[in-house]
């Protein structure tokens, strides 16, 4: 196996980690920033279940990726277009919410850091992707 293919184990097994971890902090509700991205902002237990149960799923979809990312090409790929939608959809998120008018403290600059961490780590997944499959 290549330093790439490595690589991109590592990073699909952190990604799986880091899902569980959203999924777990959002069952329980405690508001962690990096796991509750808009961590500052009021939201309903029921809304925070739902980020559990789907974020449960994202930690699913990376694990299996993870254990043999060549034989499971397709679901990268598949991780690597979610994730763009979901960059896509932060990003709208963070342009078009009036966050003052849900709290005036709210800075809105810390979520857009979060998300360039949530890019970062996608932008990782493509390139070691790539590299992996020359």
């Amino acid at each position: 196996m290549s330093t790439d293919q490595k690589i991109l184990k590592g990073l699909l097994f952190a990604g799986a980690v880091y899902f569980a971890a959203i999924s777990t902090v959002h069952m329980l509700g405690i508001k962690v920033p990096m796991l509750f991205i808009f961590f500052n902002v009021p939201s309903n237990a029921y809304q925070d279940r739902i980020i559990s149960f789907l974020a449960f799923g994202w930690a699913v979809f990376l694990f299996t990726a993870f254990t043999d990312p060549q034989k499971n090409s397709a679901l990268v790929k598949a991780i690597l277009v979610a994730g763009a939608g979901a960059l896509i959809g932060l990003s709208i998120i963070n342009s078009f919410t009036d966050f003052q008018s849900l709290d005036p403290a709210i800075n809105v600059n810390i979520f857009w850091l979060e998300t360039a961490g949530v890019f970062a780590y996608w932008l990782s997944l493509v390139i070691f992707y790539v590299r992996s499959n020359r």
